[in-house]
């Protein structure tokens, strides 16, 4: 059975390690989550997962990790200091904020809705709704231990960027023109008004994201294959194809840089949301950058012996919604035995802990020694961990419930024979095996076999 409900998901979450509320014991703080010793694994797996698909499996995109404060004229420069807003409007009697048009509020002339004063505070029903302002979503700081507006820097709110100002250093010192990419991971903040829905919008969030510059004339050929290859990603580690769907941007939606654009949207329990955006920028950021740096951003064309500005296909997926989707594709819910057996089926190399050792009896110093012995042996290859602290039964469903793809049951029979008992995750199959054997047997199921 698939997941309804996000609620199950954040309990799942939270009882078993993955994802907490964020400073939980001082009441928490909006859209902040803290990644649990489970959440980290999984998260690490799927970043992995991405880099090995983006640059360690191809020869044409390089890796980068740019700062995070970078100088203010760069927001200047890509429309974030004068355009990264959005439309608000207050409620005077239950004071929250909502974005304008997201409640049938008009922003201005001519656009969608009905003015302020005629628009229900979806929180308290009063019509006290103030006229919309503008808000910039770029979280502010500053540099030096004076605030003075000289010093003042920004939070990224999106990772391209560092990516845009370095071109000219990955194509010099790579020695690569055009078409290549350069694809990085990292932390982006955005002063959202309304996020939610548990990690899938939030203030503090992880960008996965590959700028690939071509040459202008085949960027709408780069557009589509890369629509493809970021598609087949997602199936490639589990995710089921009739839950993926691919919608083109129209043209009223576009971005105002945007040539197109393709979302890879997932069905989450709350409807069908973005998971990843492909765009076409055509050479909007490198021009632009060119011209507020000084700082020529182009590439020589060895047939014609000209400048080029090359166009950039931008494959921009996140993180933390990415880990979400593979959790909530994951869940199954089945009876065994006339009870409720829960398993994350994720993908091996997804799977946040590989095996789990287990002594069948704790009060038996020999299998215990046996069984902790065999964990450490197994460690420096595989995520593993040790676990006695229930009946053998109960073990089984807890590592069912966390995604741990084998367990290896120490019994008193082992002392003997030196053999272990190795169980499946998703067939609940188990196999006897000599306790030499068990590392490869884990490396195998590992690989997917």
């Amino acid at each position: 059975m698939p997941v309804d409900s996000l609620d199950t998901i954040v309990s799942l979450c939270k009882r078993r390690g993955f994802i907490f509320q964020g400073s939980e014991i001082y009441g928490g703080i909006g859209s902040t989550w803290d990644y649990g010793p489970l959440g980290v694994e999984l998260k690490n797996n799927v970043k992995a997962a991405w880099a090995r698909a983006m640059f360690r499996e191809r020869d044409d995109v390089f890796p980068l990790d740019s700062a995070i404060l970078m100088h203010p004229e760069v927001w200047v420069a890509s429309g974030h200091v004068a355009g990264f807003a959005d439309p608000l409007v207050d409620c005077r009697n239950c004071k929250k904020r909502f974005r304008a048009d997201h409640i049938g509020v008009a922003v201005g002339a001519g656009t969608p809705g009905v003015p302020a004063a005629q628009v229900p505070c979806p929180s308290c029903g009063q019509r006290t709704l103030t006229e919309p302002r503008m808000f910039n979503l770029m979280f502010k700081t500053f540099i030096g231990p004076v605030e003075e507006e000289a010093a003042v820097v920004y939070l990224r709110p999106e990772t391209a960027q560092g990516i845009f100002v370095n071109f000219d250093n990955v194509m010099t010192t790579m020695r690569r023109k055009p078409p290549f990419g350069i694809a990085q991971i990292g932390k982006a903040f955005r002063n959202e008004i309304t996020p939610g829905n548990f990690t899938f919008r939030t203030r503090e969030f992880e960008q996965m994201e590959c700028e690939f510059f071509c040459p202008p004339g085949t960027d709408a050929e780069w557009h589509l294959k890369w629509v493809e290859e970021r598609f087949r990603w997602y199936v490639r580690y589990g995710i089921k194809e009739e839950n993926l769907r691919l919608r083109e941007h129209g043209k009223d939606e576009l971005a105002h840089y945007a040539k197109a654009t393709f979302d890879i949207e997932y069905r989450f329990p709350m409807g069908w949301s973005e998971l990843e955006g492909i765009a076409n920028r055509t050479d909007f950021d490198l021009k632009q950058h060119a011209k507020h740096s000084g700082k020529e951003l182009a590439y020589l064309d060895d047939a014609t012996g000209q400048k080029v500005v090359p166009y950039v296909i931008e494959p921009s997926a996140g993180a933390d919604r990415a880990t979400l989707a593979f959790l909530i594709d994951a869940y199954h819910e089945e009876k065994v035995r006339d009870e409720k057996r829960v398993v994350l089926r994720l993908h091996p190399a997804l799977a946040p802990t590989k095996v789990a050792v287990l002594p069948l009896l704790r009060n038996r110093p020999e299998l215990v020694e046996m069984a902790r012995g065999l964990a450490a042996r197994l460690r420096p290859h595989f995520a593993t961990v040790y676990d006695d602290t229930a009946s053998i039964g109960r073990l089984y469903r807890r590592q069912d419930e966390v995604g741990t793809l084998l367990c290896v049951t120490v019994d008193v029979q082992s002392l003997e024979d030196r053999q272990v008992t190795v169980r499946d995750r998703d067939t609940m199959h188990q196999d006897r095996i000599p306790i030499e054997r068990v590392e490869a047997y884990v490396r195998d199921r590992v690989a997917g076999n």
